[in-house]
């Protein structure tokens, strides 16, 4: 709990940077007569590539740090980057993209190491739900705070930016000190713990021995079908984070709140994820009753449902530029917030069962288990960055529903094969 308490100070920055990213930068070009020419999409595309990158060198850093401090390193590379939109410069939004992505690689490992070794089998679960609930508060309090200082502009103002920035640079940093706090695990009931203490690990493995760790579970059978629905979560994660918002702002006939529709619109996402996380972390015993897999095929569900409202009431080319061209029905800013509901609680559908079945499945290799699931998933989408420029909306639901059929049904014969081993008594790869 105190992990994710810390990490809604640390990932409340760039969620609002992903959110509105290109809309502040688009901005900025404007103020300053197009001397200014860096772009939000390849800003997302670099961070998401450096991540995928990094995650190999991940698990080695943490075993030989430990999650307590990596956590801390990594943080400050969020901080970092979050201040150079203080004043914006190209060379500066470049280098910061590839800090973040240095930073998230090694923060997500050792967040999804830290979750680990305190839990165990029977209680996975429900920590995976409680985390991702609590870590989602970001975006809540985060768009909060950006529809307020946003709140009616058609064009973002430096007064308006400097605010913005300040306010989550100063969150951010509270994050970072707080991470030097948190206590190391301590069990007495080793029968009880699902993985070894960083130490253990350090003491009896090489950083070269982790990555060969992450190359062998990247083989197995396991990974690679997850791997299809974990691809998933990087497109949607990409379509949610950073394209939504800007095709709602770039909608005019959501008239002069178009902007500051992107804070409620994050408001409403993180209450999904809020929602979802509580559900089937709180109350994980009744919601798991019958495996995994009914929770995925909910959020594919409530996905299908966005992507079918968004096609309805959203333009076609509102990823790229302003446009009032035709819809299929009057542009309604209510299910424009309803879809961004619907998108945060799939989100947290599919999320908190990767987490609750890589935790349960690799008990002793989660630093390698996490740091694959974050190689995926970025790998994903920095490629669904790179084509949000080119591609219409329409081609982009398209690729979204396909893939989001693919990854479920990856998925659920992932929990059936576990499901029927673990009847059998048998232990789990």
């Amino acid at each position: 709990v105190n992990i994710a308490y810390i990490t809604i100070f640390v990932e409340c920055p760039t969620k609002i940077f992903w959110r509105c990213s290109q809309s502040v930068l688009s901005s900025e070009k404007k103020n300053t007569n197009g001397t200014f020419t860096g772009d939000g999409y390849t800003s997302l595309s670099i961070i998401y590539i450096v991540f995928s990158a990094a995650n190999w060198i991940a698990p080695p850093i943490v075993a030989v740090l430990g999650p307590k401090f990596t956590m801390f390193v990594g943080s400050i590379l969020y901080f970092v980057f979050i201040l150079s939109f203080l004043k914006p410069m190209v060379w500066a939004l470049y280098l910061g993209s590839v800090l973040v992505g240095i930073g998230a690689a090694i923060l997500w490992t050792a967040q999804g190491n830290f979750l680990t070794i305190n839990s165990d089998s029977d209680t996975v679960s429900r920590n995976s739900g409680i985390f991702w609930a609590l870590l989602q508060c970001s975006l809540l309090f985060g768009n909060i705070y950006s529809y307020f200082v946003l709140k009616g502009s058609t064009d973002i103002t430096d007064d308006e930016r400097t605010k913005l920035f300040i306010g989550l640079s100063g969150a951010a940093l509270l994050g970072v000190l707080c991470f030097l706090f948190l206590r190391k695990p301590v069990s007495t009931d080793t029968e009880n713990l699902v993985n070894l203490s960083p130490s253990d690990q350090s003491e009896r493995e090489s950083p070269l021995q982790t990555i060969k760790r992450a190359f062998h579970l990247l083989r197995t059978k396991e990974i690679m079908l997850l791997s299809l629905a974990i691809a998933y979560t990087g497109i949607e994660l990409t379509f949610f984070s950073g394209v939504y918002g800007t095709c709602i702002s770039n909608t005019p006939q959501f008239g002069d709140n178009a902007k500051g529709l992107i804070g409620i619109s994050g408001m409403f996402i993180g209450v999904g994820e809020i929602l979802g996380g509580a559900a089937f972390g709180l109350m994980g015993k009744r919601t798991n009753k019958y495996g995994r897999d009914p929770i995925v095929l909910l959020g594919y569900l409530a996905h299908m449902a966005a992507f079918f409202l968004i096609f309805m009431n959203i333009p076609n080319g509102s990823p790229q530029d302003n446009t009032d061209s035709a819809t299929y029905m009057t542009p309604s800013q209510y299910v424009a917030v309803f879809s961004s509901f619907l998108l945060g609680f799939g989100d947290s559908s599919f999320n908190t069962q990767l987490y609750s079945i890589l935790g349960f499945m690799f008990p002793e290799d989660s630093s390698p288990a996490f740091a694959l699931f974050k190689f995926v998933q970025s790998i994903a989408a920095a490629a669904a960055f790179y084509y949000s420029e080119a591609l219409l909306l329409y081609y982009q639901l398209l690729i979204l529903t396909v893939l989001g059929a693919i990854g479920t049904l990856a998925f659920c014969v992932v929990e059936w094969g576990v499901s029927r081993a673990y009847r059998m008594g048998y232990q789990s790869i």
